[in-house]
């Protein structure tokens, strides 16, 4: 698929509308559109990366993402108690749009395994 028409090359643009939390100069935090618990929002490089395998030649990128979701997780008072970050890769990853995302949920206790 081209960037251009990338689910999320759309919305970091601007071309659709979100609801963005906080966004830095390389990544954007949004909430998810089907939430699975009563906090859940995603954390997205600005630039298009397919997924989790592709961004291995910058192992920089994955830590500044979960950086940035860790201080989101805070302000949204789910740190203390605990949360789960999720990252699909690929059709059997349940990888759904193929733009690199981090799922960061919380605000109940999450069941393991998850699927």
């Amino acid at each position: 698929m081209p960037h251009e028409e990338c689910l999320f090359c759309r919305i970091v643009r601007g071309d659709l509308p979100a609801t963005v939390m906080a966004e830095t100069d390389e990544a954007i935090a949004l909430r998810d559109v089907n939430p699975q618990a009563p906090v859940h929002f995603l954390v997205i490089p600005k630039a298009h990366v397919r997924h989790l395998t592709d961004a291995a030649g910058d192992p920089g990128l994955i830590g500044r993402l979960l950086s940035f979701a860790t201080r989101l997780a805070q302000e949204e008072g789910i740190a203390g108690s605990g949360y789960r970050a999720v990252i699909n890769t690929n059709m059997d990853g349940g990888q759904s749009v193929y733009h690199l995302h981090i799922h960061v949920l919380g605000g109940r206790a999450l069941a393991w395994p998850p699927g």
